[in-house]
């Protein structure tokens, strides 16, 4: 079986049940109609010219059309790349010359943005979406409507055809196309409903891009492959999404930090009536521990941290309601149908209990590589395990707490010490709203740490204070020696705090 099946059987089995709501439009979708609409889809894009193996790129806020995409497309053997429409146009550029799909579907917004890269890439046809001002295009709409409802022929594809590229940040280098295949997406589906415990009563809200595998695969393709209901909007608001929440009784949640903290300060948040969801799941960054005591004075809810990868799940980690009170702080314990090695990336050997290794990854939810790219994925694929790039160690009880990026430590004295794990410390201080760790040179130490720290609205905190906060928290060798203040972290398009650029700066 490879998942281009999936909507079709779920279409099958519960065809009236409702399948997503587009919160924006108002418009609701049973499982019938959105087969329906990516089997129009898939004969468009045949139409088209689009065959098995071409890609076939969006840029555009989330709408039902990411669904019709992501389904449609499977069906036909053709590869969905959506763009990240917070890079800019050159950053997008390389991205679709890289990938170079036959067919670009381009929103409203971003047509400004198309118009800058058109004269540096090559693609064959432009599709506009709701009105797009873009010279040449085709409408979406009018070739949805005109291509044919039913199921188109499918292509020979098995669980190792590609199914999608999702690019990664490219904080190190330029970005990568992740690529992953038919069965990946169907075994993320699988790990996710029986190790989260989901079901066709459940209903979860998408606030987070659909160029991105949080917003496609965290929840949204494993609870329609369940049967139950998304909720989807095109962009976040606290008062909105509070609303709906409450509204449409939604269960399972899946928010970053942010969106916590925005919730938290929203006027209507005291108020609101969680009595139907289940869980929140945090996920893109560690959750701090105060945002969760204050979440939890207000409202008595279960946090769930997560973790996963583009490339391995994403969904990798799980545990229950009540681990998750217990093991403040832990990924929890790996998915179903999924090996974990932690291993000394020196000497390649597994690390005992306790001890911090380069987590690694195996199973059936593994990409298949990079696109176009072998070096990179001879270098992360290696003898069937994935090498994350994270370090994390595990508990006598097979809990998992992830320390931080392989590469992202500091050697101070001989001593590792991973920034993830000091930068929690500083978090966690109800003074701090962000901190970044970077090593500065040092002729005794070689090196000792620096933590960058940005401080709340309103609130004030020395650089003795915070020193001191760690006392207790961490080991003396891990709490950094000096501490700077700055209004706001370097961040990427994709969230993730560039560190070169706070490297290169002079902290004299």
């Amino acid at each position: 079986m490879h998942s281009a099946d999936l909507l079709t059987d779920r279409s099958r089995l519960t065809p009236h049940r409702e399948a997503l709501l587009e919160l924006d439009s108002g418009r609701r979708f049973s499982y019938a109609e959105l087969n329906v609409r990516a089997c129009r889809l898939a004969n468009f894009m045949t139409s088209l010219g689009v065959q098995a193996g071409d890609r076939v790129s969006i840029l555009a806020h989330n709408s039902v059309v990411y669904l019709d995409l992501f389904y449609g497309l499977a069906k036909i053997g053709a590869i969905f790349t959506p763009l990240n429409w917070r890079l800019t146009a050159a950053e997008l550029s390389f991205i679709v010359s890289d990938c170079t799909p036959k067919v670009m579907l381009v929103g409203p917004e971003f047509s400004g943005v198309w118009a800058e890269m058109q004269p540096s890439v090559d693609v064959v046809r432009v599709v506009s979406l709701d009105g797009a001002d873009v010279a040449g295009a085709l409408s979406y709409d009018d070739g949805l409507a005109a291509a044919a409802p039913v199921e188109p022929a499918r292509p020979p594809l098995d669980g190792e055809s590609p199914y999608c590229i999702l690019y990664t940040s490219g904080t190190t280098g330029k970005p990568k196309g992740a690529v992953l295949p038919h069965r990946q997406i169907l075994w993320n589906c699988i790990n996710t409903v029986t190790s989260w415990g989901l079901s066709e009563r459940d209903v979860s809200p998408v606030l987070t891009p659909l160029f991105h595998a949080g917003g496609l695969f965290a929840f949204l393709t494993p609870l329609l492959y369940a049967g139950g209901r998304i909720i989807l909007a095109k962009g976040f608001d606290a008062e909105q999404s509070l609303r709906m929440i409450q509204e449409e009784r939604c269960t399972v949640i899946l928010g970053v930090p942010t969106l916590f903290q925005l919730w938290l300060d929203a006027p209507g948040f005291a108020q609101a009536d969680f009595s139907a969801v289940h869980f929140f799941i945090s996920g893109g960054a560690p959750l701090p521990v105060p945002l969760v005591e204050a979440w939890r004075a207000q409202q008595p809810v279960i946090f769930r941290q997560g973790y996963g990868l583009t490339e391995v799940g994403p969904n990798c980690f799980s545990m229950t309601d009540e681990e998750s009170l217990r093991k403040t702080g832990s990924v929890g314990k790996p998915v179903m149908h999924s090996q974990m090695r932690l291993i000394d990336s020196a000497t390649g050997l597994d690390v005992p209990a306790g001890e911090t290794g380069e987590l690694l990854i195996q199973g059936p939810h593994v990409c298949t590589g990079y696109w176009q790219n072998p070096a990179a994925t001879a270098q992360a694929l290696v003898d069937g395990w994935f090498h994350t790039g994270d370090m994390a160690r595990m508990d006598d009880e097979g809990f998992y707490t992830i320390a931080g990026r392989f590469k992202d430590m500091i050697i101070s004295g001989g001593e590792n010490i991973y920034a993830a794990e000091v930068e929690k410390v500083f978090r966690d201080h109800p003074a701090v709203q962000d901190a970044a760790l970077i090593g500065l040179p040092d002729p005794k130490w070689g090196e000792v740490g620096l933590m960058v720290v940005v401080l709340k609205a309103g609130r004030m905190a020395t650089e003795d204070e915070l020193r001191q906060f760690c006392a207790g928290r961490l080991a003396r060798y891990k709490a950094p020696k000096h501490v700077a203040f700055v209004d706001a972290l370097p961040v990427s398009p994709y969230g993730k705090v560039l560190k070169a650029e706070l490297r290169a700066r002079d902290w004299r």
